[in-house]
């Protein structure tokens, strides 16, 4: 029976004391807000994308950095895994749109309060308000860990599930990575990840609110494809987000100090450019006689119309029928290519998740034991891992968690 510390009452913390606590093994979670999960409240729209009900080998194609280094604990606890646990704990999910699994709720908060049950059940300790000041060693192994009033706790064990840098208002004040840092721990650079992008063209205001479906999204710097593919996007008060975005903007991380970067996006990407033009021939037709303002409607979303006809550069009231063929053909171009200047990446604040942490060279993938300090765990965000939307960041609490709490549990038998 060994005395397990879990720092961090999120998906991966919460996973990780459940699984500690097998063995007899005493677990207190050490959770700094005044409620578990807060983000996890958040998440999918306050809906809770679980994970992803893709093939579990496909797991590590969303996985964007060190993807080889959760082999084990993808298949210790696997996207199915997950689903099966909620389910027999309670839990009723759902399977949407690209394999998207939610629970059938819509209530992120269901997901909390099954974990909430589940802890219960399993006996840990739970102290909310208590924040860590230190992680205490000898020198070789974890000892314990030091609160904000100062007194000390004393461990076997010490699960460090802090989370990373985004998000700020719940919590996630990367606090870890100095925990870890003081321990000799190597900490990569922190970037704000699956995050909205700022755009420079002043018209983009106009267009706030509007979601666009099934489009094609292409990313170049200086003529070179970064990121082209095809989802739902959003227009904001200050450029892009929607997953299509928020995705486009984990993969072109690197380009972060060396905007900006051209946007096109196709607004009609299942048409080619033969069948688009036979399209808007078709609706010139119709509407010979309106003026060009008031063509577009059965084309194009009504908050674009607007935008669109200003960068044609055809006169709002010339009657249609009075469009020569290079201004259609300009028309067509711009709704196979609309365009937008990429200016900056929005930060902590408003990021899904954080790219960089805790480097996986020091830690064991088989345990998520810290291969410098003895009884020292990780799991999380707080390591330097991060996936593209679509349930795959939780995936990775969720198997980190529960791989870093097993694995001490069977140490500790």
């Amino acid at each position: 029976m060994g005395r397990i510390i879990v720092i961090g009452g999120g998906a991966a913390g919460m996973m990780a004391a459940v699984q500690a606590s097998s063995r007899n093994n005493q677990v207190l979670l050490l959770e700094k807000n005044e409620k578990l999960g807060k983000k996890i409240y958040i998440t999918g729209k306050g809906r809770c994308n679980l994970t992803n009900a893709c093939d579990t080998e496909e797991l590590f194609q969303h996985v964007l950095r060190n993807r080889k280094f959760l082999y084990s604990a993808f298949y210790s606890f696997s996207n199915w895994q997950v689903m099966d646990f909620f389910q027999n704990h309670g839990l009723a999910i759902k399977t949407e749109r690209g394999e998207r699994v939610f629970p059938q709720s819509d209530h992120a908060s269901d997901v909390i309060q099954t974990l909430q049950r589940v802890l219960k059940q399993h006996r840990v300790q739970l102290r909310l308000h208590t924040e860590v000041t230190e992680l205490l060693s000898d020198g070789k192994k974890i000892t314990g860990v030091r609160i904000k009033d100062n007194s000390v706790l004393d461990a076997d064990a010490v699960i460090l599930a802090t989370g990373g840098c985004s998000y700020c208002s719940t919590g996630s004040t990367g606090d870890g990575y100095g925990f870890a840092k003081a321990l000799g721990h190597t900490v990569t650079k922190r970037q704000p990840a699956l995050v909205p992008l700022e755009a420079g063209e002043a018209w983009v205001k106009e267009l706030q609110g509007l979601s666009l479906r099934n489009v094609k999204a292409s990313i170049r710097k200086d003529g070179k494809m970064l990121y082209e593919d095809f989802g739902e996007m959003l227009f904001t008060h200050y450029g892009v987000s929607g997953p299509l975005m928020l995705s486009a903007s984990s993969i072109i991380n690197d380009q972060m100090e060396h905007m900006p970067l051209s946007l096109s996006i196709d607004l009609k990407p299942a048409l080619s450019k033969e069948q688009l033009d036979k399209r808007i021939l078709r609706d010139f037709k119709e509407n010979q006689n309106r003026c060009f303002k008031n063509a577009l409607q059965k084309l194009l979303p009504a908050k674009l119309i607007p935008v669109i006809i200003r960068l044609s550069n055809i006169e709002p009231e010339r009657k249609v029928n009075e469009i020569t063929k290079q201004g259609r053909q300009e028309l067509l171009e711009l709704i196979k290519a609309f365009p937008l200047t990429l200016t900056r990446f929005r930060d902590f604040n408003e990021a899904i998740i954080t790219r960089g942490g805790v480097s996986v060279k020091e830690v064991n993938p088989s345990t998520m034991e810290s291969r410098l300090v003895q009884g020292l765990y990780f799991a999380g965000e707080v390591l330097d891992l991060d996936a593209l939307t679509g349930g795959f960041n939780l995936q990775i609490a969720w198997s980190t968690g529960y791989l870093a709490g097993n694995s001490i549990a069977l140490a500790n038998a």
